[in-house]
């Protein structure tokens, strides 16, 4: 529209309730033409009255099942988690589960006791029924826990063929490091994991998440070469080191970035900033992106979930470099995207 852009950023510090204040800073005080989501749940759910409110366009980046409720049209979800969020991001474990023999029959879900684990566990039951699971044992932690050794001792009294994980960063570290201390090994475990996605944590733990199988959104291998995303993340992993952030960018930098691409197109395509118009347009059309072709369905969300299920396989030590291709992180599902075979059970895994 031959005018220049400015990115006007301000930092929730992680504080849902710093959250509508800000926005409400950026609207009133600071008079921006466009805003966009922050990362999120936790961030995105305090903004909506607000952006419902004031009818504006909004991309909210990887929060899971904002809209569900809500229904406001003019919402866009930037994760690929489809129509049926909760179910989405968890189906591809037990559907790989229900394909292995000789068949699981039962599973333990633990959760954290926080917000971002409602809709993944919701989802975890109603695909364990799905799939014919039997829930066997089910609990949640507090995210202060450092503790895991009493936690999985508690699973593997349940003797449970299948271990669902809905985790934070932190607690993720300590239940995969707990689990591999313990002499109990489920058929599979994994899941809802947040923190093997990131490349600090994948360091950290090396050869201690071989064979966990985990969702995520993006991975570097041939299935998924979308158009530009290598360049991007060229672009993108020349200048992380310096900027303090993840130093391969796999998991949210695409969706980010695909976050914005979606606005430019939109605004270009409409050659307007008026909310109504965006969303509008967003409503019918394709959008061409770092993460493949998108388009949005009811409530917002991707019209066609293409959440993955990634197996930990073969790593060897805390070298970054065996995490910058697929070798490593290995698409197990969906099929249509799928990198390499699943190690089968969770012990042949480990080495």
């Amino acid at each position: 529209m031959g005018r220049p852009v400015e990115l006007i950023c301000y930092d929730d510090q992680a504080d849902a309730s710093k959250v509508a204040d800000l926005y409400r800073h950026l609207i009133d005080e600071d008079k921006v033409d466009l805003v966009i989501g922050g990362y999120g749940t936790n961030s995105l759910l305090p903004a909506m009255p607000l952006i419902m409110e004031r009818q504006r366009f909004f991309v909210g980046l990887q929060g899971l099942g904002v809209n569900t409720t809500l229904g406001y049209p003019n919402y866009f979800a930037m994760i690929p988690t489809g129509p049926d969020p909760s179910a989405a991001l968890t189906e591809g474990f037990f559907a790989l589960a229900s394909e292995q023999q000789p068949r699981p029959t039962t599973v333990a879900l633990l959760s954290a006791d926080a917000v971002f684990s409602r809709n993944p566990i919701l989802g975890a039951k109603d695909n364990a029924a799905k799939y014919g699971f039997q829930i066997v044992h089910e609990a949640t932690y507090p995210l202060s826990t450092t503790d895991f050794s009493p936690v999985i001792e508690a699973i593997a009294r349940s003797e449970c063929d299948l271990l669902f994980l809905c985790s934070y960063l932190e607690d993720s570290m300590g239940l995969v490091r707990a689990l591999r201390a313990h002499t109990f090994r489920p058929k599979m475990v994994g899941a809802a994991m947040i923190g093997p996605q990131n490349t600090a944590i994948k360091t950290t733990l090396g050869p201690l998440l071989n064979g966990v199988v985990n969702y995520d959104y993006w991975a570097p291998v041939p299935t998924m070469k979308f158009p530009g995303v290598h360049v991007f993340l060229a672009n993108y992993q020349a200048q992380a080191a310096e900027a303090g952030v993840d130093l391969l960018g796999h998991y949210t930098a695409p969706l980010a970035y695909a976050q914005l691409q979606v606005l430019t197109q939109a605004v270009e395509a409409t050659g307007s900033l008026d909310d109504a118009k965006l969303a509008a347009y967003a409503r019918q059309a394709t959008f061409n992106t770092v993460m493949g072709n998108i388009t949005f369905g009811a409530n917002g969300e991707w019209s066609a979930p293409r959440v993955l299920q990634v197996q930990f396989q073969g790593i060897t030590g805390n070298e970054l470099g065996q995490f910058q291709d697929g070798s490593r992180q290995v698409v197990v599902s969906p099929p249509d995207l799928r990198s390499g075979p699943l190690r089968y059970p969770y012990v042949d895994a480990l080495s």
